[in-house]
């Protein structure tokens, strides 16, 4: 019995991803569009608050799902974006910063992109021209959330309305 547990485990770890699970990728906003420029895909982001607890059972949860970080992996640049952050961020053209004009102030670029909707969590999908194509708010779970990964990274939103598309 025991010979066979110690082969058992002698062969488990010979696969160096057994028991891991995938995990995303998660790069600045400026990495991301540096990125895309070199190797053009769409850029993931994740706009969160420190102090939203959504946000927190999101990277608890889905976000720990391997089927969604391989697709999120394989199809997107993943952008952790804190809407309360005070980096300084050139982004076509533009300066965005956060003025800290109160005790959660709100970072432009996080303004800009939610069209002054400030919802936490929210996911903003962007193309390869650096377009927003639609932003996503709310706690989605994983079960929920790899169709609508798949709607946008696949480009069936260009000509399947999301009803038909889960359908």
């Amino acid at each position: 019995m025991k010979k066979i547990l110690l082969i058992t485990i002698i062969i488990l770890l010979s696969f160096p991803f057994y028991g891991q699970s995938q995990k995303i990728k998660w790069m600045s906003f400026e990495e991301a569009v540096k990125r895309n420029e070199e190797n053009p895909k769409k850029i993931f982001i994740d706009i969160y608050t420190d102090w939203c607890g959504w946000c927190k059972k999101m990277d608890q949860t889905t976000f720990q799902d391997s089927a969604v970080a391989s697709y999120m992996n394989d199809n997107f640049y993943a952008v952790k974006f804190d809407a309360e952050g005070t980096d300084t961020l050139i982004f076509k053209g533009y300066t965005f910063v956060n003025e800290k004009t109160g005790q959660r102030s709100t970072h432009q670029l996080a303004v800009a992109i939610l069209q002054g909707k400030m919802s936490y969590p929210s996911y903003a999908f962007m193309n390869e021209n650096d377009e927003v194509i639609t932003v996503i708010p709310g706690y989605v779970d994983a079960k929920n959330f790899l169709p609508i990964l798949k709607y946008i990274g696949s480009d069936a939103f260009l000509n399947t309305k999301w009803e038909d598309y889960q359908k």
